[in-house]
């Protein structure tokens, strides 16, 4: 994601739907991505969990059911949410979005990896059992019913659609908010 040129793909529609927490995205490459807020959040470009450098990551926990309360465009190259959890300092270049739907199976798999690694949860970490939050995150020591992040709740996202696997609701339903795009230009 070296930023935009000549090749970068632009959105030709962006919508928010509230309802079944994905925000769909159509490139004019017509590549389609339906990507969960979840994953956007825990993939954030921000700092905070990016950090300054290589090793700095900050695993993101408890992002489950993050809400995007807010979205804005940043100039013709980007967008900026503002997740329900307070996070609303990641900037979303159109090359990173592109690249979050073209890799989200990968991404998802290796986000799911790392939260078992650690004895983290995708769930909200206040409503786990203070023993769990103890811990020191070794999978080892953990009941094989705590290893798995989702085993209890199965709520999971289908990775091939990028669709949680709640229903998406019917025409009519106030589910979407399209985003007023604006003009969109490649870099010269």
């Amino acid at each position: 994601m070296a930023g935009l040129d000549r090749n970068t793909p632009l959105p030709t529609r962006i919508v928010l739907h509230q309802q079944s927490r994905v925000l769909e995205l159509a490139f004019d490459d017509q590549r389609e991505f339906r990507l969960p807020f979840e994953l956007l959040r825990v993939y954030s470009p921000s700092a905070e969990v990016r950090g300054h450098g290589p090793g700095q990551e900050v695993l993101q926990i408890g992002k489950r059911l993050v809400q995007i309360d807010a979205i804005e465009p940043v100039g013709h190259y980007a967008l900026q949410p503002r997740f329900s959890d307070g996070h609303d300092t990641g900037i979303y270049s159109w090359d990173y979005l592109y690249w979050l739907g073209v890799n989200q199976s990968r991404l998802w798999a290796e986000y799911e990896a790392r939260l078992l690694a650690a004895g983290a949860s995708r769930d909200d970490p206040s409503d786990a059992a203070p023993s769990v939050l103890a811990r020191s995150g070794d999978p080892s020591t953990m009941p094989a019913s705590e290893r798995s992040p989702d085993s209890a709740s199965g709520r999971s996202p289908d990775i091939t659609s990028g669709r949680p696997d709640a229903a998406i609701p019917a025409a009519g339903q106030s589910d979407t908010a399209p985003m007023n795009a604006v003009p969109l230009s490649r870099p010269r």
